[in-house]
């Protein structure tokens, strides 16, 4: 894998307990940087999803992996939090150099293929209230330090290219519209950042072997490869695989040409040349468009 150094760098994962937001975390640490992770579930405290994993075990995964882990619980709906999480960042280092904007917590909500007079309205709105409403107040705060000194990068984490969402009906409006925010936030941040040197993104992972999907497959991470759902078994990656994307970002001196642009991980290995922890580098959106949209058999033949 293609090394990457993020030594003396400061990095804020909004989202950072489970998924792809501690993937991105420990990806972050195995580069050297400094990682403030936060969530809402931080010791006894849990997020609705009333699961196990916390902010703590993230901030230790980072420090394991070579960086320095912060666990901060905060909750990116409540401006006062977010405020408090920037001007500690201040405190302690002066700097930001790496945003990732990274909160969801929408899974719960979601209804498949359900035309939006039928789909339950309160979850729906949730579901928009989650993605839009934390976003904006973190980057609100977080730009105020990260544009402090130039080179800073933003990276707003979704489902899908912005190609592949402009072409697809994505489970439902209320979904569809959630996962078009940060495809359009990343659009807006990099027309603001410019000017002042920094960068904003879109980045997406492919079929994520999270926590969560991993129980509902019935596998753990040692055994996805038997999964049920063949093109899952086939084509899925890691979080760490994602988080070596934003390694990637982070560390390129020459990110500012994608400013506004959207990236998938696959994509971007192909590029940085690094690999999920299996030595692979799944191309997860081809695949979909390629194999599994146009109804081939499960082969990851050439995308992995």
């Amino acid at each position: 894998m293609a090394q990457t150094s993020l030594v003396g760098k400061v990095a804020l994962v909004a989202g950072a307990t489970r998924g792809a937001g501690r993937g991105i975390a420990v990806a972050l640490g195995e580069a050297g940087a400094t990682v403030y992770c936060t969530g809402r579930s931080s010791g006894a405290a849990r997020s609705g999803y009333d699961r196990s994993e916390t902010i703590e075990e993230t901030a230790s995964a980072v420090t394991a992996a070579g960086g320095t882990g912060i666990p901060v619980r905060v909750d990116h709906s409540v401006p006062d939090e977010v405020a408090a999480l920037a001007d500690r960042i201040a405190d302690d280092h002066g700097r930001l150099d790496v945003l990732v904007n990274d909160v969801w917590g929408g899974e719960n909500l979601i209804e498949w293929d359900v035309p939006v007079w039928e789909h339950d309205l309160a979850g729906g709105l949730q579901m928009l209230d989650n993605v839009t409403r934390t976003h904006l107040i973190t980057s609100h705060f977080a730009l105020r330090l990260l544009t402090r000194t130039p080179g800073g990068l933003v990276v707003e984490m979704t489902d899908g290219t912005r190609e592949h969402n402009d072409a697809n009906y994505r489970v439902s409006t209320f979904y569809d519209l959630a996962k078009a925010v940060p495809l359009r936030l990343a659009f807006t941040l990099a027309r603001e950042l410019a000017p002042v040197g920094g960068t904003a993104v879109a980045l997406t992972p492919g079929w994520l072997r999270s926590e969560m999907m991993l129980e509902h497959m019935g596998v753990t991470e040692e055994t996805w490869r038997d999964a049920t759902d063949r093109h899952f078994a086939a084509i899925s990656e890691s979080p760490l695989f994602v988080g070596r994307a934003v390694a990637g970002l982070a560390a390129d001196p020459d990110v500012r040409r994608r400013n506004g642009g959207s990236f998938s991980s696959g994509g971007l290995a192909q590029e940085y040349g690094f690999t999920d922890v299996d030595g692979s580098r799944p191309d997860c959106w081809r695949y979909l468009d390629e194999v599994q949209g146009a109804g081939r058999p499960p082969d990851a033949t050439g995308y992995r």
